[in-house]
């Protein structure tokens, strides 16, 4: 969370300070309302395309990062929070642009007199500045247009299929706003180092804005296959799919997630794989039946039916220093640490492993496979039914295992319980980085 944080910080400030480089002595001696607005306008501007465009990148899941970011799920809660930013920042900008208009049809403000603009001799500089109606006009309706979009990515009511039918059209209104931004960004700028990185950004968000419109993301790592299995746990409303590759699979480790599709009008869905990986293409999902989609897969896929599977991807891989590990699955968040005890069944890395299986419904079926799995992987496993055994806290968890402070812990399940668990173990000595949380959110 703190290295996401980090990231976005450094990208606003790393622009600010571009943007005073590039300003320079204006701020020390522009005086009155207007030039004041009109810097503000400049400066809402730079930063908001700036973190658009990174989001844009982001947005076509470059595997380069992953690494470096630490996983596709942190990149695209980054991606939700330079979203978020871009809003702000856009609305900030256009309040700057038209509010000074509202006061002085409003009669609370004198618009100053304003001279002919200084004639461009540069050629594309003098087109640029033919082009200002156009652009304004371009930015003032992409901007309404973007405000729609992004909220309906951010509100979670409206159904996954409409936020991944309409979230591409973003990319759209990203182009059109290049297209302002061009136009309208101070034209001192472009000389300046402030406007070779933005040139650098807007390039980089149109070529993703383009991978993205024509629907080339994650291309070289689809594979295509079919349905093979298709298994309704009833007690915990989770469906087993096994899906047969017939494409080549990179292979997987534990942990990592992938894109699947079943359905074209759906759209692609986030799932972590459940299954190690034994190099003949086999992959198993454990799907939880939450929304109106999910709950239909058990009655309308059968074997045979075609899918598309995109990765893997994700870093949450149990890596680590500690020969201790502590593992917290709750919920459907037991997915990753099946996949983990089926590899260390097959080749174990002689860690010593507490599992907490943190659960509200309960399914014979699914309890008995997760029994057999963690005996076969040598795992210790700890199952909390909540109606019977109480919640799992920080506090239980010391008390269980005296030895806590030695091992990584692995997390993933609901935010709230995992902030809660993280937040409770780090003040009592566990070291941040040894809290390792899957952020299994994509919108």
């Amino acid at each position: 969370m703190k290295m996401m944080l980090r990231s976005l910080v450094a990208i606003l400030l790393g622009l600010t300070l571009l943007w005073l480089l590039a300003e320079g002595a204006n701020l020390t001696t522009v005086q009155g309302f207007f030039p004041w607005r009109n810097l503000l306008v400049q400066y809402s501007g730079i930063l908001g395309m700036g973190v658009m465009s990174v989001a844009m990148v982001l947005a076509v899941r470059p595997a380069w990062l992953e690494p470096r970011l630490h996983g596709l799920d942190k990149m695209y809660r980054l991606h939700k929070w330079l979203g978020i930013a871009g809003l702000v920042l856009s609305i900030a900008h256009w309040l700057f642009s038209q509010g000074p208009k509202w006061l002085v049809q409003a009669g609370l403000l004198v618009k100053l007199a304003r001279g002919p603009r200084p004639t461009q001799t540069v050629e594309i500089f003098r087109f640029f500045q033919e082009q200002r109606g156009l652009a304004e006009q371009i930015g003032e309706i992409a901007f309404y247009i973007a405000v729609v979009l992004i909220a309906i990515a951010l509100i979670k009511r409206f159904p996954y299929r409409y936020f991944f039918q309409t979230h591409r059209w973003l990319a759209v209104v990203y182009l059109a706003l290049v297209v302002h931004s061009v136009v309208l960004i101070s034209y001192p700028y472009w000389t300046q180092p402030l406007g070779m990185v933005m040139g650098v950004l807007m390039s980089a968000g149109t070529l993703a804005a383009l991978i993205s419109l024509f629907r080339r993301i994650g291309i070289k790592r689809k594979a295509v296959g079919e349905i093979a299995a298709v298994h309704y746990l009833e007690g915990v409303q989770v469906n087993a799919i096994t899906i047969q590759l017939k494409d080549r699979w990179p292979g997987h480790e534990a942990g990592q997630f992938a894109f699947v599709t079943f359905d074209e009008r759906e759209g692609a869905h986030p799932f972590t794989i459940s299954s190690a990986s034994a190099g003949d293409g086999r992959l198993q999902f454990l799907i939880k039946a939450l929304g109106d989609y999910t709950r239909t897969l058990a009655a309308t896929l059968k074997p045979g039916d075609p899918v598309t599977v995109e990765g893997p991807y994700g870093r949450f891989h149990f890596e680590g220093t500690s020969r201790r590990q502590i593992w917290i699955g709750a919920g459907i968040g037991v997915s990753p640490f099946v996949a983990r005890m089926k590899t260390l069944a097959a080749q174990p890395d002689g860690r010593i492993v507490d599992f907490f299986h943190s659960t509200g419904e309960v399914d014979e079926e699914a309890l008995h496979r997760l029994e057999t799995d963690a005996r076969a992987a040598g795992v210790r496993l700890h199952v909390l039914i909540s109606s019977r055994d109480g919640r799992l806290t920080g506090e239980r968890l010391r008390t269980l295992l005296p030895d806590w402070r030695q091992a990584e812990v692995w997390f993933c399940g609901p935010s709230a319980f995992g902030d809660a668990i993280r937040q409770d173990l780090t003040s009592q000595g566990l070291p941040v980085a040894w809290f390792h949380q899957e952020l299994f959110e994509m919108r």
